[in-house]
């Protein structure tokens, strides 16, 4: 971590520095219980605990389990305000750590390092109201249901930005990708919009022995399997960016060998950045499942739900961000052109409402060194405190107040 030590040990880094041993254990402690998205009740009452002892005005219940931290500054008469999100929900997985702080929950697990953004934004919270060093307002934004559940968008449902109305709103994720110590973002897409897909194929089942009398779905569904991957090879521009993937596919019953069933069903996801091409890959599957379902005499039907929207970052606060990175970690630790993921993110939800900015934070060289959603994965302890910093000084040089 000395990538940065030397060039940003002051300002809100050099405060929050000393607390990084019980950050840590707090961390740990999370990470020990985890709670899946919706039902983080032990992890939100944690959280407006903690608000509420640092002097933090707090509101719970938004968004079902989200928890909403507001700070004001020494000044408000620049009337601006600053929104900083951290997810809060584990996965359904069982964890294969043995390490002592590892889940007590069977198949639940935080892999995702959730626990670690909670304990940064908590760390930041502290340090904004401790110091408030800023003119204006600090939202500290605990969100629930981020893995799948689209919790981002049951807060802004529940008033989340009418009750809180930040001006701009920023978000970071730990990255095992990256080396602890640098920070990485763009000024444009940084997850693609996520889609989930099935389909059906009806036929008439009957024996295996008299297939002539059989509609067979199995062999349906395999042609649409593969036809299918025709869609972003001869329909996507080579300098566009989608993936098409049929996961699952449930079909009989393995222990009727000579039995063609009646139905199958496929499963999978659709990743694209921009609009156009989700709807085109849209159009062109359900197209694809009905024809090619009809040329064996079969029917085919596909549901195609539009689960998360493209995290997109805005120009002006990828470019703020930045900066501020910059007087962190300096400018050779900063990549401003971070090659966008194909995952999903709910941030983007936030990012629909307002302007704002979701920054990848370097964890890769800690003790589990494994990637995200991996069964042994850990969250680095090592970056709570650069993630708190960073966090702290967005709002510190978005709001200044006195010298900065």
């Amino acid at each position: 971590m000395g990538t940065y030590l030397g060039a940003a040990l002051r300002g809100p880094l050099a405060a929050i520095l000393p607390h990084h041993e019980g950050l840590t254990e707090f961390r740990r402690d999370l990470h020990a219980n985890p709670e899946i998205g919706f039902e983080e009740h032990r992890t939100a009452a944690l959280v407006a605990e903690r608000l509420k002892s640092y002097g933090v005005e707090v509101h719970t219940g938004i968004g079902r389990t989200g928890v909403v931290g507001v700070i004001r500054g020494k000044g408000e008469r620049s009337g601006r305000s600053i929104g900083l999100r951290a997810d809060m929900d584990a996965l359904p997985m069982i964890e294969e750590n043995e390490f002592a702080h590892r889940s007590t929950k069977p198949e639940l697990m935080h892999g995702c390092g959730h626990d670690g953004h909670v304990t940064i934004l908590l760390a930041a919270a502290r340090y904004l109201a401790e110091s408030r060093d800023f003119d204006g307002t600090a939202y500290v934004i605990f969100q629930p249901g981020e893995e799948g559940f689209a919790g981002a968008k049951a807060m802004i449902e529940d008033g989340l930005f009418a009750r809180f109305p930040a001006d701009e709103v920023y978000a970071l994720h730990n990255w095992p990708g990256l080396p602890a110590g640098k920070i990485g973002l763009n000024e444009g897409p940084m997850m693609a919009a996520a889609d989930r897909v099935e389909i059906t194929v009806g036929g008439r089942g009957g024996h295996g022995a008299h297939p002539h009398l059989t509609v067979d779905p199995v062999v349906t569904a395999a042609h649409i399997i593969i036809a299918a991957q025709s869609i972003v090879a001869r329909n996507v521009a080579p300098l566009d960016n989608a993936v098409l993937s049929l996961c699952a596919v449930h079909t009989g019953n393995l222990n009727a060998f000579s039995v063609v069933p009646r139905e199958a069903k496929i499963a999978g996801t659709v990743r694209t950045f921009r609009p156009e091409v989700q709807e085109m890959v849209e159009e062109r599957l359900t197209e694809l499942v009905e024809s090619t379902a009809r040329a064996f005499g079969a029917e085919g039907r596909t549901l195609y739900e539009r689960i998360y929207p493209a995290t997109v970052n805005h120009a002006e606060q990828a470019r703020f961000a930045g900066d501020v990175a910059e007087l962190l970690v300096g400018k050779e630790n900063v990549i401003r052109d971070l090659a966008p993921s194909m995952g999903a993110e709910d941030f983007a939800f936030m990012l629909q409402e307002k302007p704002g900015c979701y920054v990848r934070l370097g964890q890769g060289g800690g003790p589990s060194n494994c990637f995200l959603h991996n069964s042994r994965y850990d969250f680095n302890d090592a970056v709570i405190p650069l993630g708190a910093a960073f966090f702290a000084a967005l709002a510190e040089r978005r709001m200044p107040h006195g010298n900065h």
